[in-house]
């Protein structure tokens, strides 16, 4: 869900360059009509001390390993509502709002034998609602199927995309095959390990973080340094504290000039209202992934 370093680096430099605009905060701050989620953070950061011998990542990593294999082996599927906002060519995009249906992709001695489904019904803003987008890892070709929404949707025909086509990408910074929390787990700590070999790495857990109402942990990252092979200044991972999951992610740019004390916005993306079907008991279907199921409008 991240991109290729050298893609984001090209981009954060010239984000750097053109002064983009500072943008940071909870939606509901930034955004008087919409109203959730609501972000409560605690001021009590709880610095990590790790051993001597390891790296300040190390804890972060752990805590990320432990929820990727409860994702793994307990968590079958899910509903949700994705909130997203992403910086794509040096411009913020809107909040978008999508109600969400994935399927985890499950491997067997090696062999996939359930893979990762996708169903995407966008509510907001107005320029997307109405949009539905199914997609099913290695069937139809590996194909999404997609039609806009509003009065594009009355003109224009359903089409089956590749995920990496410019029209599939278009308002997207990554492809569909990257959505979902274990994606979003796997990249975390993939990123981590690489990072692990420079210093300059600053990680704190803050509890009694709230969104919704729903207790978590924030757990912080911030490179106080900007050096070409850090990718963000500052990023923020909230977990669950009874899913024991993450259910946000935002990234944030380094200050623009000095004594700004907004931080641009990279990406974001909060999964609210999760309802998980645990393995043995999933709570979707094939047809929810069904471009033809009588409930979609394709």
């Amino acid at each position: 869900m991240l991109g290729t370093p050298l893609a984001r680096r090209t981009f954060l430099q010239a984000l750097a360059a053109t002064g983009a605009s500072c943008l940071t905060g909870g939606l509901a701050a930034q955004e008087p009509g919409l109203k959730e989620p609501v972000y409560r953070v605690s001021k009590a950061d709880v610095p990590v001390a790790p051993a001597a011998e390891r790296h300040p990542l190390d804890p972060a990593l752990d805590m990320a390993r432990d929820a990727l294999g409860l994702i793994q082996r307990d968590i079958a599927d899910y509903t949700a509502t994705i909130v997203k906002r992403e910086r794509i060519k040096q411009v913020l995009g809107e909040y978008e709002f999508m109600e969400a249906k994935i399927r985890n992709r499950k491997i067997v001695n090696g062999k996939m034998e359930v893979p990762l489904s996708v169903y995407l019904k966008f509510v907001k803003p107005a320029s997307v609602q109405g949009r539905e987008v199914v997609w099913v890892e290695g069937k139809n070709n590996n194909k999404l199927r997609a039609h806009e929404g509003g009065l594009k949707g009355k003109l224009l025909p359903t089409v089956w995309l590749d995920p990496d086509s410019a029209l599939a990408m278009h308002g997207n910074l990554h492809p569909i095959y990257d959505i979902g929390v274990e994606n979003l787990v796997t990249k975390l700590i993939d990123r981590g390990e690489k990072e692990k070999k420079y210093g300059e790495c600053e990680v704190t857990f803050t509890p009694g973080a709230k969104i919704n109402g729903r207790v978590c942990t924030v757990l912080r990252v911030v490179h106080p340094i900007q050096r070409p092979h850090f990718e963000f200044h500052k990023a923020e991972i909230f977990i669950d504290d009874q899913m024991k999951i993450p259910v946000r992610y935002a990234a944030f740019y380094w200050p623009l000039k000095p004594g700004d004390t907004e931080l641009p916005v990279l990406e974001e993306y909060t999964y609210l209202n999760m309802k998980v079907g645990p393995t043995g008991a999933p709570i979707l279907q094939d047809a929810d992934f069904d471009s033809e199921n009588p409930n979609y409008n394709f």
